[in-house]
Protein backbone atom coordinates (compact mmCIF):
# COMPACT_ATOMS: atom_id res chain seq x y z
CA UNK A 1 0.00 0.00 0.00
CA UNK A 2 1.17 3.38 -0.74
CA UNK A 3 1.87 6.26 1.49
CA UNK A 4 -0.70 9.30 0.42
CA UNK A 5 -0.98 13.17 1.12
CA UNK A 6 -4.83 14.52 -0.44
CA UNK A 7 -4.95 18.11 -0.56
CA UNK A 8 -8.05 19.78 -2.00
CA UNK A 9 -7.76 22.68 -3.86
CA UNK A 10 -10.28 25.26 -5.93
CA UNK A 11 -11.84 24.13 -8.61
CA UNK A 12 -9.93 27.09 -10.71
CA UNK A 13 -6.19 26.01 -9.43
CA UNK A 14 -3.98 25.00 -12.70
CA UNK A 15 -0.96 22.88 -11.21
CA UNK A 16 2.15 23.13 -13.97
CA UNK A 17 4.33 20.46 -14.13
CA UNK A 18 3.90 16.45 -13.28
CA UNK A 19 4.96 14.73 -10.38
CA UNK A 20 8.50 13.10 -9.60
CA UNK A 21 8.24 9.37 -11.27
CA UNK A 22 8.96 8.31 -8.24
CA UNK A 23 5.30 8.86 -7.11
CA UNK A 24 2.14 6.67 -7.25
CA UNK A 25 -1.63 7.61 -7.78
CA UNK A 26 -4.23 5.41 -6.23
CA UNK A 27 -7.62 6.61 -5.82
CA UNK A 28 -11.31 6.17 -7.21
CA UNK A 29 -11.92 8.99 -9.62
CA UNK A 30 -12.84 10.60 -13.04
CA UNK A 31 -10.51 13.35 -14.82
CA UNK A 32 -11.85 16.58 -14.92
CA UNK A 33 -11.73 17.65 -18.52
CA UNK A 34 -10.56 21.31 -17.25
CA UNK A 35 -6.95 19.80 -16.34
CA UNK A 36 -4.76 18.53 -18.70
CA UNK A 37 -4.08 14.91 -18.24
CA UNK A 38 -0.19 15.28 -17.41
CA UNK A 39 -1.68 16.83 -13.71
CA UNK A 40 -2.35 14.45 -10.89
CA UNK A 41 -5.64 16.02 -10.32
CA UNK A 42 -8.54 13.64 -9.02
CA UNK A 43 -12.15 14.61 -8.71
CA UNK A 44 -14.77 13.40 -6.11
CA UNK A 45 -18.50 14.25 -6.76
CA UNK A 46 -17.97 17.88 -5.28
CA UNK A 47 -14.25 19.25 -5.36
CA UNK A 48 -11.04 18.33 -6.77
CA UNK A 49 -7.95 16.41 -4.66
CA UNK A 50 -4.57 16.49 -5.60
CA UNK A 51 -2.60 13.41 -3.84
CA UNK A 52 0.88 12.39 -3.55
CA UNK A 53 1.57 8.92 -3.05
CA UNK A 54 5.15 7.33 -2.11
CA UNK A 55 5.65 3.77 -2.07
CA UNK A 56 5.67 3.04 1.74
CA UNK A 57 7.21 -0.02 1.73
CA UNK A 58 9.94 0.78 -0.49
CA UNK A 59 11.17 4.14 1.45
CA UNK A 60 14.98 3.57 2.18
CA UNK A 61 15.63 3.55 6.14
CA UNK A 62 19.04 4.32 6.90
CA UNK A 63 21.00 2.67 9.72
CA UNK A 64 24.53 4.26 10.50
CA UNK A 65 27.15 2.06 12.48
CA UNK A 66 30.30 4.26 13.24
CA UNK A 67 33.43 3.13 14.67
CA UNK A 68 37.16 3.61 14.77
CA UNK A 69 39.35 1.22 12.11
CA UNK A 70 39.61 -2.64 12.61
CA UNK A 71 37.22 -2.72 15.36
CA UNK A 72 34.41 -4.96 13.59
CA UNK A 73 32.38 -3.11 11.52
CA UNK A 74 32.81 -5.76 8.39
CA UNK A 75 31.93 -8.65 10.99
CA UNK A 76 28.84 -6.79 12.47
CA UNK A 77 27.72 -5.89 8.97
CA UNK A 78 28.10 -9.92 8.24
CA UNK A 79 25.68 -10.85 11.08
CA UNK A 80 22.91 -7.82 10.13
CA UNK A 81 23.06 -8.87 6.37
CA UNK A 82 22.48 -12.25 7.50
CA UNK A 83 19.53 -11.73 9.45
CA UNK A 84 17.64 -10.20 6.77
CA UNK A 85 18.52 -13.35 4.17
CA UNK A 86 20.73 -13.36 0.89
CA UNK A 87 24.17 -13.41 0.93
CA UNK A 88 25.87 -9.71 1.08
CA UNK A 89 28.51 -9.40 -2.40
CA UNK A 90 29.72 -6.22 -4.26
CA UNK A 91 28.24 -5.00 -6.62
CA UNK A 92 28.14 -7.36 -9.69
CA UNK A 93 30.24 -6.64 -12.29
CA UNK A 94 31.52 -3.67 -10.91
CA UNK A 95 35.07 -2.43 -9.42
CA UNK A 96 36.42 -5.42 -7.84
CA UNK A 97 38.10 -3.33 -5.15
CA UNK A 98 34.26 -1.95 -4.37
CA UNK A 99 33.58 -1.40 -0.38
CA UNK A 100 29.65 -1.51 -0.80
CA UNK A 101 28.12 -4.71 -0.12
CA UNK A 102 24.66 -5.72 -1.76
CA UNK A 103 21.99 -8.09 -0.83
CA UNK A 104 18.56 -9.07 -1.49
CA UNK A 105 17.66 -6.27 1.27
CA UNK A 106 20.45 -4.11 2.38
CA UNK A 107 23.09 -2.14 0.83
CA UNK A 108 25.89 -1.28 2.98
CA UNK A 109 28.13 1.81 1.72
CA UNK A 110 31.59 2.41 3.36
CA UNK A 111 32.09 6.21 4.59
CA UNK A 112 35.40 6.10 3.14
CA UNK A 113 34.44 6.74 0.08
CA UNK A 114 33.43 10.18 0.94
CA UNK A 115 37.20 10.79 1.56
CA UNK A 116 38.09 14.05 -0.18
CA UNK A 117 41.23 13.50 -0.09
CA UNK A 118 43.39 10.14 -1.41
CA UNK A 119 46.48 8.84 0.97
CA UNK A 120 48.88 10.66 -0.68
CA UNK A 121 46.75 13.92 -0.52
CA UNK A 122 46.33 13.31 3.35
CA UNK A 123 50.14 12.46 3.64
CA UNK A 124 51.14 16.02 2.09
CA UNK A 125 48.30 18.17 4.09
CA UNK A 126 49.45 16.21 7.16
CA UNK A 127 45.56 15.06 8.16
CA UNK A 128 44.38 11.51 8.72
CA UNK A 129 41.59 10.33 7.46
CA UNK A 130 39.94 10.45 10.73
CA UNK A 131 40.13 14.69 10.09
CA UNK A 132 37.11 16.23 8.61
CA UNK A 133 38.60 17.79 6.17
CA UNK A 134 40.06 14.83 4.61
CA UNK A 135 36.28 13.79 3.91
CA UNK A 136 33.45 15.23 1.63
CA UNK A 137 30.44 15.34 3.82
CA UNK A 138 28.41 17.76 1.62
CA UNK A 139 29.05 14.66 -0.60
CA UNK A 140 27.52 12.13 2.12
CA UNK A 141 24.61 14.21 3.17
CA UNK A 142 23.25 14.82 -0.42
CA UNK A 143 24.10 11.24 -1.42
CA UNK A 144 23.02 9.22 1.65
CA UNK A 145 19.59 12.26 1.51
CA UNK A 146 19.07 11.31 -2.62
CA UNK A 147 18.97 7.15 -1.13
CA UNK A 148 16.83 7.86 1.46
CA UNK A 149 14.53 9.51 -1.24
CA UNK A 150 14.46 6.55 -3.56
CA UNK A 151 17.03 8.32 -6.24
CA UNK A 152 19.91 5.95 -7.49
CA UNK A 153 23.89 7.89 -6.79
CA UNK A 154 26.58 7.65 -8.55
CA UNK A 155 29.10 7.02 -5.55
CA UNK A 156 32.69 7.42 -5.55
CA UNK A 157 34.65 4.71 -4.44
CA UNK A 158 38.21 4.81 -2.25
CA UNK A 159 40.52 1.98 -3.43
CA UNK A 160 42.06 1.04 0.47
CA UNK A 161 44.43 -0.99 -1.82
CA UNK A 162 45.63 1.38 -4.15
CA UNK A 163 45.16 4.36 -1.60
CA UNK A 164 43.47 6.23 -4.60
CA UNK A 165 39.90 7.75 -5.40
CA UNK A 166 38.70 5.54 -8.02
CA UNK A 167 35.78 5.75 -10.88
CA UNK A 168 31.95 6.31 -8.97
CA UNK A 169 29.48 3.44 -8.98
CA UNK A 170 26.07 3.58 -9.34
CA UNK A 171 24.43 2.57 -5.95
CA UNK A 172 19.83 1.91 -6.52
CA UNK A 173 18.31 2.95 -3.60
CA UNK A 174 17.95 -0.38 -1.14
CA UNK A 175 14.98 -1.22 1.26
CA UNK A 176 18.04 -0.68 3.96
CA UNK A 177 21.01 1.62 3.44
CA UNK A 178 23.56 1.02 5.78
CA UNK A 179 26.04 3.65 6.16
CA UNK A 180 29.31 2.59 7.70
CA UNK A 181 32.49 4.16 9.03
CA UNK A 182 34.58 7.10 11.22
CA UNK A 183 31.61 9.67 11.05
CA UNK A 184 27.75 8.78 10.16
CA UNK A 185 27.17 10.62 13.50
CA UNK A 186 29.37 13.42 13.02
CA UNK A 187 27.53 15.82 10.51
CA UNK A 188 24.15 16.77 11.80
CA UNK A 189 22.72 16.62 8.08
CA UNK A 190 23.74 13.13 8.11
CA UNK A 191 22.60 12.47 11.54
CA UNK A 192 19.38 13.79 11.03
CA UNK A 193 18.64 11.14 8.32
CA UNK A 194 19.24 7.86 10.08
CA UNK A 195 17.00 5.73 11.39
CA UNK A 196 18.55 4.19 14.05
CA UNK A 197 22.59 4.40 14.79
CA UNK A 198 25.15 2.19 16.54
CA UNK A 199 28.55 3.24 17.57
CA UNK A 200 31.17 -0.08 18.45
CA UNK A 201 33.31 1.07 21.14
CA UNK A 202 36.52 -0.71 21.84
CA UNK A 203 38.91 -0.16 24.67
CA UNK A 204 42.22 0.69 23.55
CA UNK A 205 43.65 -2.60 24.80
CA UNK A 206 41.69 -4.92 22.77
CA UNK A 207 41.42 -2.34 19.32
CA UNK A 208 45.13 -2.95 19.38
CA UNK A 209 44.73 -6.85 19.73
CA UNK A 210 42.19 -6.43 16.65
CA UNK A 211 44.04 -3.81 14.36
CA UNK A 212 47.02 -5.92 14.98
CA UNK A 213 45.56 -9.72 13.06
CA UNK A 214 43.45 -7.57 10.64
CA UNK A 215 45.94 -5.05 8.87
CA UNK A 216 48.88 -7.84 8.98
CA UNK A 217 47.00 -10.74 8.11
CA UNK A 218 44.45 -9.15 5.59
CA UNK A 219 46.23 -5.90 4.65
CA UNK A 220 49.78 -6.83 4.50
CA UNK A 221 51.07 -4.07 7.39
CA UNK A 222 54.19 -4.74 9.41
CA UNK A 223 53.65 -4.30 13.09
CA UNK A 224 55.83 -0.72 13.45
CA UNK A 225 53.26 0.52 10.67
CA UNK A 226 50.44 -0.58 12.67
CA UNK A 227 51.78 0.84 16.08
CA UNK A 228 52.70 4.09 14.58
CA UNK A 229 49.35 4.69 13.10
CA UNK A 230 47.65 3.82 16.06
CA UNK A 231 49.44 6.67 17.90
CA UNK A 232 48.97 9.10 14.74
CA UNK A 233 45.34 8.27 14.77
CA UNK A 234 44.51 8.64 18.45
CA UNK A 235 44.25 12.60 18.64
CA UNK A 236 41.57 12.62 15.77
CA UNK A 237 39.57 9.75 17.11
CA UNK A 238 39.41 11.09 20.69
CA UNK A 239 38.52 14.33 18.73
CA UNK A 240 36.16 13.19 16.13
CA UNK A 241 34.83 9.79 16.41
CA UNK A 242 34.77 9.02 19.76
CA UNK A 243 32.11 11.83 20.65
CA UNK A 244 29.85 10.37 18.14
CA UNK A 245 28.78 7.91 20.45
CA UNK A 246 26.50 10.16 22.36
CA UNK A 247 24.39 10.16 19.73
CA UNK A 248 23.98 6.52 18.97
CA UNK A 249 20.95 4.74 19.73
CA UNK A 250 22.73 1.17 20.96
CA UNK A 251 26.77 1.51 21.98
CA UNK A 252 28.31 -1.90 22.30
CA UNK A 253 31.11 -1.13 24.58
CA UNK A 254 33.98 -3.90 24.19
CA UNK A 255 36.66 -4.14 27.32
CA UNK A 256 39.29 -6.27 28.33
CA UNK A 257 37.40 -8.58 31.12
CA UNK A 258 37.48 -8.25 34.98
CA UNK A 259 37.03 -12.53 35.60
CA UNK A 260 40.99 -12.34 35.44
CA UNK A 261 42.89 -10.29 38.01
CA UNK A 262 45.48 -8.36 36.20
CA UNK A 263 44.72 -9.88 32.61
CA UNK A 264 46.80 -8.83 30.12
CA UNK A 265 46.25 -11.50 26.83
CA UNK A 266 42.86 -9.68 25.82
CA UNK A 267 41.54 -12.93 24.68
CA UNK A 268 38.25 -12.72 27.52
CA UNK A 269 36.41 -9.83 27.31
CA UNK A 270 33.45 -8.09 29.21
CA UNK A 271 31.36 -6.15 26.58
CA UNK A 272 28.23 -3.96 27.12
CA UNK A 273 25.31 -3.59 25.11
CA UNK A 274 24.06 -0.15 26.15
CA UNK A 275 20.54 0.98 25.07
CA UNK A 276 18.96 4.43 24.88
CA UNK A 277 15.93 4.31 26.20
CA UNK A 278 12.68 6.19 24.55
CA UNK A 279 14.19 5.80 20.68
CA UNK A 280 10.55 5.10 18.68
CA UNK A 281 10.27 1.36 17.42
CA UNK A 282 13.18 0.27 19.87
CA UNK A 283 12.49 -1.48 22.81
CA UNK A 284 15.37 -2.19 25.06
CA UNK A 285 16.45 -5.55 25.63
CA UNK A 286 16.45 -6.37 30.06
CA UNK A 287 17.54 -9.98 31.98
CA UNK A 288 14.76 -11.09 34.08
CA UNK A 289 13.26 -8.90 35.32
CA UNK A 290 12.70 -5.29 33.65
CA UNK A 291 14.03 -2.47 35.36
CA UNK A 292 15.78 -4.41 37.99
CA UNK A 293 19.53 -4.54 38.56
CA UNK A 294 20.95 -8.29 38.62
CA UNK A 295 24.02 -9.93 38.12
CA UNK A 296 23.87 -13.58 37.27
CA UNK A 297 26.35 -16.37 36.83
CA UNK A 298 24.50 -18.94 34.59
CA UNK A 299 27.47 -21.57 34.43
CA UNK A 300 26.30 -24.62 35.76
CA UNK A 301 24.17 -27.82 34.60
CA UNK A 302 22.76 -26.02 31.85
CA UNK A 303 25.51 -24.08 30.56
CA UNK A 304 29.52 -25.39 29.98
CA UNK A 305 31.60 -22.87 31.15
CA UNK A 306 35.65 -23.05 31.42
CA UNK A 307 38.27 -20.59 33.33
CA UNK A 308 37.40 -18.17 33.94
CA UNK A 309 33.56 -18.63 33.66
CA UNK A 310 30.60 -16.12 32.65
CA UNK A 311 28.73 -13.47 34.28
CA UNK A 312 25.75 -11.16 33.22
CA UNK A 313 24.52 -7.78 34.61
CA UNK A 314 21.71 -5.86 33.85
CA UNK A 315 20.39 -2.63 34.98
CA UNK A 316 19.32 0.99 34.44
CA UNK A 317 21.88 3.82 34.10
CA UNK A 318 22.87 7.28 32.44
CA UNK A 319 24.89 7.89 29.19
CA UNK A 320 26.27 10.98 28.46
CA UNK A 321 22.95 12.39 30.05
CA UNK A 322 20.41 9.41 28.78
CA UNK A 323 18.85 7.35 30.56
CA UNK A 324 19.86 3.50 29.18
CA UNK A 325 19.37 0.27 30.00
CA UNK A 326 22.77 -1.97 30.26
CA UNK A 327 22.90 -5.53 29.10
CA UNK A 328 26.61 -6.83 30.34
CA UNK A 329 28.29 -9.88 29.51
CA UNK A 330 32.29 -11.09 30.93
CA UNK A 331 33.86 -13.79 29.80
CA UNK A 332 32.80 -16.36 26.99
CA UNK A 333 31.32 -19.58 25.67
CA UNK A 334 32.24 -23.09 25.61
CA UNK A 335 28.96 -24.51 23.58
CA UNK A 336 26.94 -22.25 21.48
CA UNK A 337 24.18 -24.63 21.02
CA UNK A 338 23.75 -23.88 24.91
CA UNK A 339 23.45 -20.80 24.40
CA UNK A 340 19.51 -21.17 24.10
CA UNK A 341 20.01 -21.04 28.00
CA UNK A 342 20.81 -17.59 28.35
CA UNK A 343 18.31 -16.93 25.52
CA UNK A 344 15.71 -17.89 27.03
CA UNK A 345 16.50 -15.23 30.01
CA UNK A 346 16.37 -12.51 27.79
CA UNK A 347 13.43 -10.75 27.04
CA UNK A 348 12.92 -8.17 24.10
CA UNK A 349 14.81 -10.09 21.90
CA UNK A 350 12.55 -9.54 18.83
CA UNK A 351 12.79 -13.08 18.03
CA UNK A 352 10.25 -14.40 14.91
CA UNK A 353 10.69 -17.97 17.14
CA UNK A 354 11.80 -19.70 20.07
CA UNK A 355 16.32 -19.52 19.84
CA UNK A 356 16.70 -17.52 16.85
CA UNK A 357 19.68 -15.49 18.35
CA UNK A 358 21.11 -19.08 19.25
CA UNK A 359 20.78 -20.38 15.49
CA UNK A 360 22.04 -17.26 14.00
CA UNK A 361 25.24 -17.72 16.11
CA UNK A 362 25.15 -21.18 15.21
CA UNK A 363 25.02 -20.06 11.44
CA UNK A 364 28.11 -17.90 11.66
CA UNK A 365 29.78 -19.30 14.68
CA UNK A 366 33.37 -19.19 12.62
CA UNK A 367 32.93 -15.48 12.67
CA UNK A 368 34.82 -13.60 15.33
CA UNK A 369 33.51 -12.89 18.57
CA UNK A 370 31.41 -16.03 18.09
CA UNK A 371 32.13 -17.03 21.45
CA UNK A 372 31.70 -13.92 23.45
CA UNK A 373 29.59 -10.65 23.92
CA UNK A 374 30.85 -9.42 20.92
CA UNK A 375 28.94 -12.03 18.44
CA UNK A 376 26.30 -12.38 21.14
CA UNK A 377 24.81 -8.23 21.32
CA UNK A 378 25.64 -8.15 17.74
CA UNK A 379 23.36 -11.02 16.57
CA UNK A 380 20.43 -9.15 18.80
CA UNK A 381 20.76 -6.00 17.51
CA UNK A 382 20.44 -7.03 14.02
CA UNK A 383 16.80 -9.09 15.00
CA UNK A 384 16.17 -5.46 16.46
CA UNK A 385 16.67 -3.41 13.62
CA UNK A 386 14.69 -5.97 11.58
CA UNK A 387 12.04 -5.45 14.12
CA UNK A 388 12.42 -1.84 13.53
CA UNK A 389 12.18 -1.93 9.38
CA UNK A 390 9.17 -4.25 9.96
CA UNK A 391 7.22 -1.53 12.45
CA UNK A 392 8.59 1.70 10.32
CA UNK A 393 7.45 -0.25 7.11
CA UNK A 394 4.21 -1.38 9.09
CA UNK A 395 3.46 2.12 10.21
CA UNK A 396 4.12 3.43 6.88
CA UNK A 397 1.84 1.57 4.98
CA UNK A 398 -1.25 1.99 7.77
CA UNK A 399 -0.80 5.42 7.47
CA UNK A 400 -3.06 6.27 4.51
CA UNK A 401 -6.33 3.55 6.13
CA UNK A 402 -5.81 5.86 9.03
CA UNK A 403 -6.05 8.65 6.74
CA UNK A 404 -8.77 7.11 5.22
CA UNK A 405 -10.84 6.87 8.42
CA UNK A 406 -10.74 10.45 9.79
Amino acid sequence: MAVCTVYTIPTTTHLGGSFNQNKQVFFNYKRSSSFPSSNNILTSVSRPYVITCSAGESQTIVIGLAADSGCGKSTFMRRLTSVFGGAAEPPKGGNPDSNTLISDTTTVICLDDFHSLDRTGRKEKGVTALDPRANDFDLMYEQVKALKEGKPVDKPIYNHVSGLLDPPELIQPPKILVIEGLHPMYDARVRELLDFSIYLDISNEVKFAWKIQRDMKERGHSLESIKASIEARKPDFDAYIDPQKQYADVVIEVLPTQLIPDDDEGKVLRVKMIQKEGVKYFNPVYLFDEGSTISWIPCGRKLTCSYPGIKFSYGPDTFYDNEVTVVEMDGQFDRLDELIYVESHLSNLSTKFYGEVTQQMLKHQDFPGSNNGTGFFQTIIGLKIRDLFEQIVANRSAAPAAAAKA
